[in-house]
């Protein structure tokens, strides 16, 4: 035992609340906030400066960053155990690439056709 009168234990897990809040799962079963997830928000997005691998951050362009907990003030919302899945339409999408498709097979049948138009005429002489 320790201190607290609980058994040491080791983190097994990590859960994030919608307001950002941290809180860690102990083997011992314990739990016990951790800290919190803040946001950040820029006066000028289009400022701020790319790092590589979806990371970006404050430049001179960009002005101070506005700093926060989810939901406060301008800042957005955090969703915990949420996955972003894609916006395309799938649908509509594989429809506009058989069109593109058909299109190409087309243009290449003409090009195919005038060739043939001209061997034609060149082999008349």
């Amino acid at each position: 035992q320790i201190q607290d009168g609980y058994a040491s234990g080791r983190l097994s897990g990590i859960t994030i609340a919608d307001d950002g809040t941290m809180q860690g799962r102990y083997s011992n079963g314990q739990s016990r906030n951790l800290g919190q997830v803040v946001l950040a928000n820029f006066a000028s997005s289009g400022g701020l400066l790319s790092l590589g691998s979806n990371l970006w951050g404050e430049s001179p362009n960009s002005g101070q960053p506005l700093i926060g907990a989810p939901g406060s003030g301008s800042l957005g919302q955090l969703a915990a155990g949420s996955v972003e899945e894609s916006n395309v339409d799938m649908t509509a999408e594989l429809v506009n690439m058989i069109t593109q498709q058909r299109a190409y097979q087309a243009n290449a049948q003409s090009i195919r056709t005038q060739d043939q138009i001209l061997q034609t005429l060149v082999n008349l002489r």
